[in-house]
């Protein structure tokens, strides 16, 4: 039977390789395909001759598919009762590299066992039938792999699954990429209740399957991706919470691992951030902000849900959503930040600053600094200091466009409102003044004019004031934290205005900190056992940058010394009733009296003339006015 088998194969090649110049309307190879198919899973005990049955089974198969293909009255050919038998019997060979390759062959013998190898030939027969598949004939090649990937149990090792969809993906034609990755997706769908390990071996291989298909054409399957994987996302996060599948652990309920669905949200995580890198820029904006639009806020008309599982479950979606939206966001390229940041995308994303959860907030700076950074500069600012040169970062800075210019006449007092309520969290560590450090940074390096500069100095200002007064009962660390923020960014930015004046006070303050103060300053702040002081009390004007020099020094130089000379004082907007701070009218009226009250007898002049323009710019912001008058 055995020498019989051998023999079909060969002659059959033959058979097929023959041009017909008239198709045939009634010749039937369904024999011939469970014939071949039967032959390519032989279990023969004698290792050589069960080798070359199922070579003569792939051959056969590989005929088959040559006779077939092109000859529209053959079409059944990619009917699922034939291709449920040819896709898996090539897998099956694919998957099981014989024994005898690991022998030590002769030299002579070498090219011809290579030749007979039955992994090899039936990787080129799967290309070659997928390579001949039409659009309409795509799904039913494709579902025979998913099948035998899911009785096989090879999601899991992930390793042959990946290895049969990057042959997939190289071999099919590129428009039919997004039928394939629409397969998957459905797969995926299919598999919501199946056990975390095999979901996320089926979300590795749809990372590799789209970052290769989108080098072709993806069209309207990329918010469909990103929606199933948003979609899983919360179905994990629910599973994780409850357990089970279904919400309620009862007998016979398969238990969930927790540890094992965070893995599952890491993948998908990883797949969203690998697959977005190789869209084109409007696609890129696009999911970003359909990610965003996914974000559960506290808000009037959309409250948190009630209760220990409604709060975990959006607290866990609000840091995955995020967390891909960082993903999406690292190395974002855009010409302007009006583009990169449109409104509705950047008021969702600030009011996400504004809860109290740390992790949260952290995130938020992570992605906005992910956005203005658009020359690198990130990198050297991931460690807070007070260079006495700055040139020795090499920092790449353009000046500011147009485009850019608009967006911060827009949102800058939105984003510094933003900066100042973060400084002033109890629950920042040092990785959140990191982050502010480099945001403070990079939007004087990106987005910076002359405006611009003026109103980061006052905002620095005014939280180091926050640190002098601690309105808030801040922590020691906290506060010299701040201290040390603002010391770091002024010097920073003294350095980048070139204005000698500033750039000497800046120093001599620095200066006398080091002597008498070391723990205002980042070298003893930001490490990783800080050395800080028990009291906080009393700090001394020279202790202090003071706003009455800088905005003498600046003035000189051509800066705006009027605006200088106005403390900043946030804005106050709808989002503040849903926040559980102090109202920004409490935090004013204190400015204002700590100001008055702490002020030098030498600034008092220059303070008077402060408060009587800032009562001026009050007067015509009505809803503050009561609060002075």
């Amino acid at each position: 039977m055995a020498k019989c088998q051998k023999c079909q194969s060969p002659k059959f090649v033959k058979f097929a390789n023959i041009e017909e110049d008239t198709p045939s309307y009634h010749r039937s190879y369904d024999f011939f395909v469970s014939r071949f198919s039967e032959m390519c899973h032989s279990s023969h005990e004698d290792l050589e001759i069960k080798t070359k049955i199922r070579m003569s089974g792939i051959k056969g198969l590989q005929g088959v598919v040559r006779k077939t293909v092109n000859d529209e009255l053959q079409a059944n050919i990619w009917d699922p009762q034939h291709m449920d038998k040819i896709v898996p019997s090539l897998l099956f060979n694919l998957q099981h590299v014989e024994e005898a390759e690991s022998r030590s062959p002769s030299p002579l013998q070498a090219p011809e066992k290579e030749k007979e190898n039955p992994a090899e030939l039936a990787e080129r027969c799967l290309r070659e039938l997928l390579g001949r598949a039409a659009f309409g004939n795509i799904k039913n090649a494709i579902k025979p792999v998913l099948i035998h990937l899911d009785n096989h149990s090879l999601w899991e090792p992930k390793v042959f699954a990946i290895r049969c969809f990057k042959i997939i993906m190289y071999s099919i034609q590129p428009q039919h990429s997004h039928l394939v990755i629409q397969q998957l997706l459905s797969h995926l769908d299919a598999n919501s209740r199946s056990a975390a390990t095999v979901r996320a071996g089926i979300v590795e291989v749809l990372s590799e399957a789209a970052v290769i298909a989108a080098t072709g054409s993806v069209g309207p399957t990329v918010l469909e991706m990103f929606n199933t994987l948003l979609r899983q996302l919360r179905l994990s996060i629910d599973y994780a919470l409850t357990g089970s599948y279904d919400g309620a652990i009862s007998l016979g309920t398969k238990i969930i691992k927790e540890h094992e669905e965070r893995m599952f949200q890491e993948a998908v995580i990883k797949t969203i951030g690998s697959f977005a890198s190789t869209l084109p820029t409007y696609q890129r904006s696009e999911v970003i902000l359909f990610i965003m639009s996914k974000v559960p806020l506290p808000s009037l008309h959309h409250p948190m849900e009630t209760g220990r599982t409604g709060e975990n479950r959006n607290r866990l979606t609000q840091i995955m959503l995020l967390k891909s939206l960082l993903q999406v966001s690292t190395g974002f390229q855009s010409n302007n930040m009006m583009s990169a940041l449109p409104s509705n995308f950047l008021d969702r994303l600030l009011s996400t600053a504004l809860m109290e959860d740390a992790e949260i907030r952290l995130f938020v700076l992570e992605i906005l600094i992910s956005f203005i950074d658009r020359h690198g500069n990130r990198h050297k600012f991931s460690t807070i200091s007070t260079l006495s040169d700055i040139s020795i970062l090499k920092l790449k800075v353009d000046k500011c466009s147009r485009q850019d210019t608009i967006f911060m006449k827009k949102h800058s007092q939105q984003l510094y409102r933003h900066i100042y309520l973060s400084c002033k969290e109890e629950t920042n560590l040092q990785k959140h003044y990191e982050a502010l450090y480099g945001l403070l940074a990079l939007i004087s390096i990106e987005l910076a004019n002359e405006e611009v500069v003026v109103d980061l100095i006052r905002l620095v200002l005014a939280v180091q004031d926050v640190a002098q007064v601690n309105e808030e009962n801040l922590p020691v660390y906290n506060r010299c934290a701040l201290y040390a923020l603002g010391a770091a960014y002024l010097n920073l930015i003294s350095q980048l205005t070139t204005v000698p004046a500033f750039c000497q006070h800046i120093h001599e303050v620095i200066e006398t900190r080091k002597k008498e103060a070391p723990y205002m300053l980042p070298e003893d702040v930001f490490v990783e056992r800080p050395r800080l002081t028990h009291n906080l009390d009393g700090v001394v004007i020279e202790l202090l940058f003071r706003q009455s020099k800088i905005s003498e020094v600046l003035g000189g130089s051509g800066y705006n010394a009027d605006r200088l000379c106005v403390p900043y004082i946030p804005q106050l907007t709808d989002e503040d009733r849903l926040s559980k701070r102090k109202s920004i009218g409490e935090t004013i009226s204190l400015q204002v009296e700590v100001e008055s009250r702490n002020s030098p007898e030498k600034e008092e002049i220059c303070q008077e003339r402060c408060f009587l323009k800032r009562m001026m710019w009050l007067k015509d912001r009505s809803f503050f006015y009561h609060l002075f008058v």
